[in-house]
């Protein structure tokens, strides 16, 4: 793992070239919360990062939602404890990180791999997730198919894999994949992307969010997914990986969704924005939720808000938020182990 710490907000490395980091090495402010950036060693290249907080005890690990990056967790950060660690990660082909390989197609399910070997790296026996929209769901699916590994899960606003009538299904497999093959094309190509200028990245984000991210935040999304333009000084093109937009969102049917909700077991709080749609039909969301609803350690909350409600008002969601790291948190956690391990003990 490599490390350097951001908390001036300079650029540093070579690797990233015209890149950068937070808003703020595009508007000059300071980052929200100092922050370490990290590189993780994967297979094909490397997953970015920003650590906030002490780097000598477990993170919980922070995960965005469908073409953001680490920066949606840019105001949520400076309301934390400043005890508790927080590494802020851009899955595969999203902000900083490596895109996938050529021909390689992105799915959904795959970034329960890419948990796995962050896992590893760092030698977590089990991990905190906090997550939303897109990782929300991941983090849900991660927490059924890995019961054991989970200390406890945040997931804000959506909850569990959408249902789509089949025809539907079928027809985005199709369309999606002719798609994707116009756009793999387009990247071995290596030709510079469309340009804008900086407002016109910030109107172009904020109306590919449908409006969710009130537009004097979208600077913290944009940051780490753009670059500078060779061909025109004042301009700058969006890097993230553009077959992400047809991302392969299956993961199965509701009778399978139903089943994850039971396999579920750690400390689990679900933040449910009023103001954001349920993204499938309402009876799918609910017949989950109630599963989820009957276990002691599930914690249920609705906010007024959008969908990116954590960037816009961070304010209403934190006192739930804290309190919960401080009840189930990686140091709860281990806190708990430990205490178990010596009651073991003792009666040995």
């Amino acid at each position: 793992m490599d490390t350097d710490d951001n908390s001036s907000g300079t650029i540093t490395g070579s690797d990233l070239g015209q890149r950068y980091r937070h808003a703020g090495d595009l508007t000059g402010e300071a980052p929200t919360r100092p922050f370490a950036e990290i590189s993780i060693t994967v297979p094909w290249g490397h997953i970015s990062g920003k650590w906030y907080g002490p780097q000598n005890v477990q993170p919980i690990l922070g995960l965005h939602g469908w073409q953001d990056n680490a920066g949606t967790f840019d105001r949520l950060m400076p309301l934390l404890s400043p005890d508790v660690a927080f590494l802020a990660i851009d899955l595969p082909g999203h902000g900083l990180s490596s895109r996938l390989p050529d021909g390689c197609y992105y799915n959904s399910v795959d970034n329960l791999y890419v948990i796995r070997l962050i896992m590893k790296q760092y030698k977590w026996e089990k991990v905190s997730l906090v997550g939303h929209s897109m990782s929300s769901i991941i983090c849900f699916v991660f927490a059924a198919v890995f019961p054991d590994k989970v200390d406890m899960i945040i997931g804000i606003d959506a909850l569990k894999p959408h249902q789509r009538p089949y025809p539907s299904v079928i027809r985005t497999m199709e369309t999606r994949l002719d798609e994707f093959l116009r756009e793999d094309e387009r990247n071995r190509s290596k030709n510079e992307p469309p340009s804008y200028t900086y407002d016109e990245l910030i109107e172009r984000v904020y109306i590919g969010t449908f409006h969710s991210v009130n537009k004097e935040h979208c600077k913290h999304l944009m940051a780490r997914n753009i670059g500078k333009s060779e061909k025109y000084p004042d301009k700058y093109f969006f890097c993230r990986d553009r077959r992400l937009k047809f991302y392969n969102y299956a993961i199965g049917s509701q009778e399978l969704c139903v089943e994850m909700a039971n396999r579920i077991t750690c400390p689990y709080l679900f933040i449910k924005a009023a103001q954001s749609s349920y993204f499938e039909d309402k009876k799918y969301y609910d017949e989950v939720l109630d599963v989820l609803l009957k276990k002691p350690n599930f914690e249920y909350l609705e906010v007024n808000g959008s969908h990116h409600v954590h960037m816009n008002d961070p304010e209403a969601i934190i006192a739930p938020v804290n309190n919960f790291i401080q009840r189930f948190g990686p140091a709860a956690a281990a806190a708990s182990r430990q205490k178990a391990k010596e009651a073991k003990e003792s009666k040995l």
